[in-house]
């Protein structure tokens, strides 16, 4: 019978929101990456500065909450966001002349599959499941 190693789960990253949480965030990911045994972050770095910068600029009250971790069924990891939020974020299309509204178009071409959680108690979690 193979061995099997769990990794275990660190603690979350509870953030202000300020103009400081995605780096942050992205210094948290690179640490949770190191630990899970990644070679490469970068695809996990930008997902994580798009979802805390839209925590930030768009709920800007309350606690941002970043939990790193293995998926137990596929070699993905995954990474949450918790924002105090019910409003949900929305892909925008894609334009020429907007200067801004790209981040979530450009996350959905990278991961391999993301999404809101609505919470009960309050606000969301918006995830990502990125390839190790």
């Amino acid at each position: 019978m193979p061995a099997i190693i769990l990794t275990p789960e660190a603690p979350p990253l509870v953030l202000e929101p300020s103009d400081e949480a995605p780096a942050k965030a992205r210094r948290y990911l690179i640490d949770r990456f190191r630990e899970l045994g990644h070679a490469d972050d970068f695809v996990g770095r930008l997902v994580v500065t798009e979802l805390v910068t839209n925590a930030y600029k768009h709920v800007g009250v309350g606690h941002i909450v970043v939990r790193i971790f293995p998926d137990m069924r596929e070699p993905l990891t995954v990474i949450e966001v918790w924002d105090e939020s019910s409003a949900l974020p929305v892909v925008q299309g894609e334009s020429d002349d907007a200067e801004g509204g790209r981040g979530l178009l450009l996350i959905e071409q990278l991961v391999h599959d993301w999404g809101v959680r609505p919470l009960n108690e309050e606000g969301k979690i918006t995830w990502a499941r990125c390839a190790r």
